[in-house]
């Protein structure tokens, strides 16, 4: 189960990840990582987002859905 947007955690952030499903295998790098910068940039609006505990702070760690890119295709 995802966590919900947590401020504290996310002020902690040192990495973020992005995890794509295997429908979108067959988009190009930039496709990928123009929709992943927006979606790092408002986690709060992530559907599936959780929070990795590391040594030096939280890994931000986001699977991307459809809605996701839905909203981050509208931005």
């Amino acid at each position: 189960m995802p966590n919900a947007f947590d401020p504290y955690r996310d002020a902690l952030v040192v990495e973020h990840h992005t995890n794509w499903p295997a429908e979108y295998e067959d988009w190009s790098a930039s496709d990928k990582s123009r929709i992943e910068s927006l979606l790092h940039a408002r986690p709060q609006e992530a559907a599936d987002l959780d929070y990795l505990r590391q040594h030096t702070g939280f890994a931000r760690v986001i699977t991307v859905t459809a809605d996701d890119v839905e909203r981050a295709s509208v931005a």
